[in-house]
């Protein structure tokens, strides 16, 4: 069973490692999922110069803390401790140098300090940041503790005035998770109301199911005066027993006396009390750090199903936002051709899609030619043209001196010229119609193309490249329905005018002035000739130049589309290239974000499977 036992606590301690690494901790601002919130750990409060550090000290056996006054402690501690074989020299490793191992532990001390230093300068400022500490030794229990910056009331000199609320709030972050066990450190000597450590271990844990009370300083309280009413659970309750601890004096320290003999010596203070000697069983950092590495291994074996789940649903969600956020882009320039390519024809097929009616959009380019071209043809100024007074003016302006003698052609055809001109207008308003219409096809396949979206760059390209060959498109459409328009004006129909009934004017006298030449019944004749005719033109246009339209803008846009852009695409170099797939940095940085996060999380399972339950 010690066996297994073991392997899980070094589990979570694997596991705690791979997410500092990975940018996962208590209170890393991140919006990934989170797997240190998840790991049990107990968790050291206490209030500046509660012997904190001590406590600490007396678990694992040796002065490796620094000390000084002031805040001490600027970064969390990950302390990882491994019970090693007997005869093995003690020894102490950091996650930060993973080729180093530190015998000698004055150095670990320096090494704290620099590594704090390093984060936050000399400012005296705070991070949270962790640095882990791992130390191998025969004197000590499995037992991973995190320790915290001390709780305090005023900033020291040289600290900006916000450290006191950052500390509290870094502490915080840590004790109100659920799966936080909490080391509460009250020196003896100081009335237990006032503890800070008891007051946030109350807040976030009122029922003090995870708190474990530990009172320091007991030797320094006045004579006379005992610890019994806390350490009996009467002045505050806990669901744990409390445990008193003796530390190292000042002289002591001062001495050098080595933390083995110090221990003997906290052991012989409660056997040989008169107050505390029926407790002295469960008194003493030993004790503690038993007590504590038996919870740790429960609530550790309890929470793994639970952990496990986790990790299996994380790795789905992150797996899942990936395949969302798109590869990461190729470097050689033939994978980055290839890429490019991949990505238009992807758009190309959904703009035809909305040409086709797979997607919304190309009905629109039915409705230009079912409504809008008949009524644009319908409300040209026929009648206007073909006035009376209009008529006169055109018939006799062709008869010039001579007035005609059967039907008044020159009339005609000028008549009927004029008229058609008309034509031009919807044919014109028919091809820019159209033309807005497959813009706006392409700008919404642009944003259809979920795979271009990682690429604001490549994404602009292609939409311009698409609205220019539509222009392109354009302008030749414009050209060819036009040219229908002129082509009807420059023949007409004979057939048209032959079976139009012919007579002679009666009574027509050519000496009469122009005007009053012919009847007005004449004129009407000539007036209802003509636009019969122009009805026929009408009615022949009304379906050619949809074709004109369809051939030259939406076959072109769906057949060459982006022809240009691929030739222009070959001629260009590798750099040229990658500017293309020039991805947006939030984008590229969530991504790189979750690779980690999933990497941290496939190295959890891994561990998890690796290590061998016996329930």
């Amino acid at each position: 069973m010690g066996g297994t036992m073991e392997s899980l606590i070094s589990l979570v301690n694997r596991i705690q490692r791979a997410c500092t690494v990975l940018g996962d901790y208590a209170a890393a601002d991140t919006a990934l999922p989170t797997l240190w919130e998840s790991l049990p750990s107990v968790i050291v409060v206490g209030g500046q110069s509660s012997g904190k550090s001590s406590v600490l000290e007396s678990i694992v056996g040796r002065d490796f803390l620094p000390r000084g006054s002031g805040i001490v402690t600027r970064r969390p501690l990950v302390l990882q401790l491994q019970k090693t074989d007997l005869g093995l020299q003690d020894y102490a490793e950091f996650l930060h140098m993973p080729n180093k191992r530190f015998t000698d532990f004055s150095m670990v001390r320096k090494e704290i300090q620099d590594e704090t230093d390093r984060l936050t300068g000399k400012s005296k400022q705070i991070s949270p940041v962790p640095i882990h500490l791992s130390i191998y030794s025969q004197n000590v229990v499995n037992l991973t503790l995190i320790d915290l910056p001390g709780l305090t009331k005023v900033a020291v000199e040289g600290q900006p005035e916000s450290v006191v609320r950052d500390i509290e709030n870094m502490v915080r972050s840590y004790v109100e998770k659920p799966n936080c066990i909490i080391l509460a450190i009250t020196p003896a000597n100081q009335d237990i109301a006032t503890s800070d450590a008891i007051k946030l271990a109350r807040e976030v844990d009122p029922t003090g199911e995870r708190t474990f009370g530990v009172l320091t300083k007991l030797d320094l309280m006045d004579k006379g005066t005992n610890a019994l009413e806390v350490l009996e659970g009467r002045a505050y309750r806990l669901q744990h027993p409390w445990v008193g601890i003796v530390n190292r004096s000042q002289s002591d320290i001062n001495k050098n006396v080595d933390m083995i003999a110090a221990r003997w010596r906290e052991h012989e203070f409660f056997a040989r009390s008169t107050d505390y000697a029926h407790l002295s069983s469960k008194m003493g950092s030993e004790y503690l750090a038993k007590i504590l590495s038996e919870y740790l291994e429960s609530v550790i074996k309890a929470r793994i199903p639970g952990i496990s789940s986790l990790i299996n649903r994380s790795i789905d969600e992150l797996e899942a936002e990936l395949n969302h956020l798109g590869r990461p882009v190729a470097i050689d320039a033939g994978a980055q051709l290839y890429a490019i390519l991949e990505l238009c024809r992807i758009f190309d097929r959904i703009f035809k899609e909305h040409l086709d009616g797979g997607r919304s959009g190309g009905d629109r380019i039915y409705g230009v030619f079912e409504h809008q071209l008949p009524a644009a043809l319908q409300k040209l100024p026929f009648d206007h043209h073909l006035s009376l007074k209009n008529l006169r003016k055109m018939v006799s302006e062709a008869d010039g001196y001579q007035p005609h003698l059967i039907a008044p052609e020159q009339a005609y055809r000028r008549l009927i010229e004029s008229a058609l001109n008309y034509f031009r207008g919807p044919a014109e308003a028919s091809v820019d119609a159209v033309h807005v219409i497959l813009k706006e096809i392409v700008r919404r396949s642009i944003g259809e193309t979920q795979e271009l979206k990682q690429f604001p760059t490549l994404q602009a390209e292609i939409a311009g490249a698409a609205v220019e060959a539509l222009e392109r498109f354009r302008e030749d459409s414009k050209k060819t329905t036009l040219r229908l328009v002129e082509m009807e004006s420059s023949y007409m129909t004979v057939d048209f005018f032959r079976k139009l009934p012919q007579e002679v004017e009666k009574g027509g006298n050519p000496a009469a002035s122009s005007a009053e030449r012919y009847t007005e019944g004449h004129f009407r004749r000539i007036g209802s000739n003509v636009s019969s005719y122009v009805q026929m033109v009408s009615e022949t246009l009304k379906n050619t130049i949809p074709k004109a339209v369809v051939h030259c803008q939406v076959r072109e846009a769906k057949r060459s589309l982006l022809d240009h852009f691929y030739t222009q695409l070959g001629k260009k170099e590798g750099k040229q290239l990658a500017e293309l797939l020039d991805e947006e940095p939030a984008l590229m940085e969530r991504r790189q974000q979750c690779a980690k996060r999933l990497e941290l999380y496939k190295s959890a399972r891994d561990e998890i499977d690796r290590v061998a339950w016996s329930r």
